[in-house]
């Protein structure tokens, strides 16, 4: 895996010399993109000459692959957060939190927080919207900002989650028997580049979740079955306390659980239900983040870019405009009053497609629901639920279903991988995301499906 290490040497001396992504510096977001996409090939190679080696889809050297995950994650760790300020935005969340103050309530520009401004403060985006992020995830970054080098403490805490969960996921592979595919999350570029390097604690649930997924499938050959069951449920609500997405999954594991569901829910419960109680006494409700969050956010959705522009041709929102102007002739009412002020509010092709996406998400999350998925396939599923019908589809996002693409060898979620760093073009040219850029990232995956689909090979064990 040379190559690959080559290419991380490649933008760790980028980052070094300054040549990084940065507003104004369209060339050097350019090449970092281009010596990242580099990297996928990279990738490629080794694991086709590995499979090649091996002959054996289970036989690969577990120490070797960890130790190729190190040095990977050695190189990206001292990267500096170019592609996205999110991290700075978990340490202030942190540094409130310390401080004893509520980031649930209070907004890094709320006056009240004046004392804690300093550097981080300024780089902090977003600054006028509270924190979204669960209780375990806001405690990782608490710890990390009280400590004298935060950012670097927090990326190798974050490094360190990673490295423990790929090697739970190279136990579950070894279980199903194809190893060998765990490589491409293991050693994927996007998941290095977005956990170690740029610092998203998407890595932290994602690991949390494959933590649950080795004790739902076996964990330890030593293991108590019921243990098993009820552990895996306290990793489950931890998963969900370090971001919302797996709550998704959780529902299908408990169906899947069969006689040992009470154990699961408890493990699960005992966790989730005092921490959702703390959590919305101290916001006083459901938090102001996170709603600000579901009706604003959007970037990438792979179906609701095309949709809500669909919407708007169509001129659909004027036809919900009519709807509820219909309604309020009827029921009587003034246009100023609610409801009908908030209805007339949210007729608007953006919101439009929210709606009819959450719809959408629903139907397909009960489908999932009917055919009782084992806990890997489960895992796919609901993640996949869960981002395609997503108004925002950012870069990291994919962490959360890469592992379970990787077991079941989704190669188009593979690709994915490779093309997401796309959608960061905007940014670091200014050029406009639709329709070029959205099509560079969703067209090659797109093609890959709809060819898996018409010469499907033989599913994964």
């Amino acid at each position: 895996m040379w190559p690959l290490l080559a290419c991380f040497a490649g933008l760790l001396a980028l980052d070094r010399t300054g040549f990084v992504p940065a507003p104004g510096a369209a060339g050097a977001g350019v090449l970092f993109l281009l010596v990242l996409l580099l990297a996928f090939g990279a990738l490629w190679w080794g694991l086709r000459r590995l499979g090649a080696a091996t002959g054996s889809r289970s036989d690969i050297p577990m120490a070797g692959v960890l130790a190729v995950a190190v040095m990977l994650r050695l190189l990206a760790l001292p990267l500096t957060p170019s592609l996205s300020d999110d991290v700075y935005r978990y340490l202030w969340d942190g540094r409130v939190a310390a401080s004893g103050a509520n980031p649930y309530l209070l907004a890094p520009d709320d006056e009240s927080l004046a004392g804690l401004r300093a550097d981080l403060w300024r780089k902090t985006a977003h600054r006028d919207v509270a924190t979204v992020y669960p209780p375990l995830a806001l405690g990782m970054f608490a710890g990390a900002a009280s400590l004298p080098r935060p950012l670097f403490a927090y990326k190798l805490a974050l490094a360190a989650v990673d490295l423990a969960g790929c090697a739970l996921l190279l136990l579950v592979a070894r279980r199903r028997g194809n190893a060998w595919m765990a490589l491409a999350y293991v050693w994927n570029p996007l998941l290095v580049v977005e956990g170690a390097g740029m610092g998203h604690v998407d890595v932290l649930g994602a690991s949390l979740v494959i933590g649950c997924v080795w004790l739902l499938a076996g964990g330890s050959r030593r293991g108590r079955r019921r243990t098993r069951w009820l552990v895996g449920g306290v990793v489950a609500a931890l998963a969900v306390l370090a971001k919302l997405v797996p709550l998704a999954v959780l529902p299908l594991w408990w169906r899947h659980a069969g006689a040992q569901r009470r154990r699961f829910a408890v493990g699960a419960v005992s966790l989730l239900l005092p921490a959702t109680v703390a959590v919305l006494l101290w916001t006083r409700g459901v938090p102001p983040g996170l709603v600000e969050y579901a009706l604003r956010w959007e970037y990438n959705g792979p179906v609701y870019e095309p949709l809500w522009r669909l919407i708007g041709a169509l001129r659909l929102d004027l036809a919900a405009s009519g709807v509820v102007h219909l309604a309020r002739v009827i029921f009587g009412g003034e246009v100023e009053a609610t409801p009908w002020s908030t209805l007339y509010s949210y007729a608007y092709p953006q919101f439009l497609a929210r709606v009819v996406l959450l719809a959408a998400a629903a139907f397909l999350w009960l489908r999932l629901w009917r055919r009782r998925p084992e806990p890997v396939r489960a895992a796919f599923g609901a993640f996949a639920v869960v981002l395609l019908m997503s108004p925002t589809f950012y870069p990291w996002y994919l962490i959360w279903i890469l592992p379970w693409a990787a077991l079941t060898g989704a190669r188009a979620v593979l690709a994915l991988s490779a093309t997401l760093p796309l959608a960061y073009l905007p940014a670091v040219t200014g050029m406009p995301y639709f329709p070029w850029v959205y099509g560079a990232v969703w067209l090659p995956p797109l093609i890959l499906l709809l060819l898996a689909r018409r010469h499907p090979e033989p599913s994964s064990p």
